[in-house]
């Protein structure tokens, strides 16, 4: 029974499901709840995520509630507001002037969500050339409750570094290669040093991994147009 109980570091494959005190379902990793619930987004993939137990890659009282659980069983937890998106805050509500919107071409109305500071907030009133702006998280301040279940231990440390690159950067076509220990990160698109860097410690810190390559391969039409240019050059 022990290999089946859940400890700070191990990789496990989680499904789970999050609503509030009134019913609201917000989060599911289930395509049906997405759908029956009017959750459903497209583009948007609701199958069981992978994820490391301790490393905050869920809010706190989840990632909390893991260890000690069992593969296979189906739980239920209550989270206090500390527990989950955190308390409301006064001092996330701002005053913004009018004019700092009008600068950028916004023209800001009740309930429209914008970005200040590279954080999310949602605009609560507008008033007399000022602009109410709550930059607390939506769920701030709720109770929450959420079935969850753990179908497996991830073992394979491909797959595992696989599931970190998901969660950083959002983009599952973007794939690594694991040998020995060593993984080798492929994309065809440029990535940030500080991303790579933070991808790099994440790893390294998480998994049987001692080194990280990133290999920048040629897009279709960087490859197009380096043949173009070698067919100019023969042509000369």
């Amino acid at each position: 029974m022990a290999e089946n109980v859940i400890k700070r570091g191990n990789f496990v494959e989680l499904e789970y499901t999050g609503w509030t005190e009134d019913g609201f379902i917000f989060d599911t990793t289930d395509e049906k709840v997405a759908k029956d619930n009017q959750l459903f987004l497209e583009g948007i993939e609701y199958t069981p995520v992978i994820v490391c137990v301790g490393r905050n890659n869920l809010i706190p009282g989840l990632d909390k509630a893991l260890e000690g659980k069992e593969v296979g069983k189906e739980y239920n937890i209550e989270l206090n507001p500390e527990d989950a998106f955190g308390k409301r805050l006064p001092e996330a509500i701002k005053l913004v002037s009018l004019a700092q919107f009008r600068k950028h071409k916004l023209n800001p109305s009740q309930g429209m969500e914008i970005e200040i500071d590279g954080k999310r907030g949602v605009v609560k009133s507008v008033s007399g050339g000022r602009v109410l702006v709550d930059m607390n998280h939506p769920l701030a301040g709720k109770k929450l409750t959420y079935k969850f279940k753990v179908n497996r231990i991830v073992e394979n440390e491909e797959e595992k570094v696989n599931a970190i690159i998901k969660r950083m950067i959002g983009i599952s076509e973007i794939k690594a290669e694991v040998n020995d220990k060593t993984a080798t990160i492929k994309h065809n698109f440029e990535l940030p040093q500080e991303v790579m860097d933070l991808i790099k410690k994440e790893i390294t810190e998480s998994c049987n991994i001692e080194e990280v390559i990133f290999k920048k391969e040629e897009t279709k039409k960087e490859k197009e147009e380096k043949d173009e240019t070698k067919r100019t050059s023969e042509d000369q």
